[in-house]
């Protein structure tokens, strides 16, 4: 099972001086590349690669591998389309693979390229990240986020065996806005403090847009990501209860296919912020992988009617639908 582990570095100034170069420099190659791809209507990895590689290398200071995965990220980029011309920004992540990064799990080290050689930076993670990264397998991310430096590496987790005996049964979940989950064992996860995070979030936004001062501008920045990593904790804790219930009552999940809620689903205008906001998506990808290292199976189902059919019954009335809100 892919799942992806991310850690943070503690470079030394010089270190991180180096890294920070080492991303420049590889977008700057990354900007170069596209440009001759879109010039020559060029945009396969070998081609690129035959055309570009020791210019690259000689032009950019960067090492041999490097200037292959700059190639490579390139020709990922252009593979959805051909229609734009794909633009890097200056600090955006790089490929590492294992012939320019090595991992040190026992001491918590890694090994890596950069512009002014190999260096050795140890990285700070948790109890569970050290577990998973005992099956890492493939390429690491170098990220630049709000200026400190993350690895965020690819993890072939394996998979708990099917468990024995028979399944009993299904733990139905409807998916919502005033709650966020209810299972049918009775479990409500309730919206109501999501709502007013999410409305005073709003309301400060605004305000602080409206002002437009170099304070205001900096504390829209500092806050930036706190709405994000706040419902990102939201879904993991929901998502994470649930699975303990199923694999406690020896259930698999029932789910509901919300894919095109955002399409088919007509609001009023005041409601419309509520709707868009929370990621159903996101809630939905954490219950299904915390559900197959757990061992308990995942199914979709219709979303119709699931708010105001009987659990006991099947009846479907709109009376029923008081139980959930």
């Amino acid at each position: 099972m892919k799942l992806t582990a991310t850690v943070k570095l503690q470079p030394t100034p010089e270190q991180a001086q180096s890294l920070r170069e080492t991303l420049e420099r590889a977008n700057d190659a990354a900007n170069y590349v596209s440009e001759y791809a879109w010039q020559n209507r060029t945009f396969g990895q070998f081609t690129l690669h035959k055309a570009l590689y020791y210019r690259v290398k000689d032009e950019f200071g960067v090492s041999a591998q490097i200037v292959v995965r700059v190639i490579a990220k390139v020709a990922d980029a252009y593979k959805p389309d051909k229609k734009t011309k794909r633009v890097f920004r200056k600090h955006g992540s790089i490929a590492y693979d294992s012939r320019i990064l090595r991992w040190y799990q026992v001491r918590s080290e890694v090994t890596m390229n950069t512009r002014s050689g190999r260096v050795r930076i140890p990285y700070l993670s948790d109890e569970r990240t050290r577990r998973l990264l005992q099956h890492q397998q493939g390429e690491t991310d170098l990220i630049l986020r709000d200026g400190d430096f993350y690895l965020s590496t690819t993890i072939n987790a394996p998979e708990p065996p099917e468990p024995e005996g028979k399944q009993k049964g299904w733990l139905g979940v409807d998916l919502g806005i005033v709650n966020i989950a209810v299972d049918s064992e009775g479990n409500v996860y309730s919206g109501s403090l999501v709502k007013s995070v999410r409305h005073r979030n709003r309301r400060l936004r605004a305000k602080l847009q409206a002002k437009g001062t170099r304070a205001a501008k900096r504390l829209l920045k500092m806050r930036r990501r706190k709405e994000a990593n706040f419902a990102r904790h939201t879904n993991h804790v929901i998502s994470k209860c649930i699975v303990a219930s199923a694999k406690a009552l020896g259930q698999g999940i029932a789910i509901e296919e919300l894919g095109d809620i955002r399409d088919t689903v007509t609001v009023m205008r005041t409601q419309r912020a509520t709707l868009h906001s929370w990621s159903f998506y996101q809630l939905r990808g954490f219950i299904e992988y915390k559900a197959r290292l757990a061992g308990v199976r995942v199914c979709a189902v219709d979303p119709r009617n699931t708010s105001r059919t009987c659990p006991a019954c099947g009846c479907i009335d709109k009376a029923n639908r008081s139980i959930y809100t």
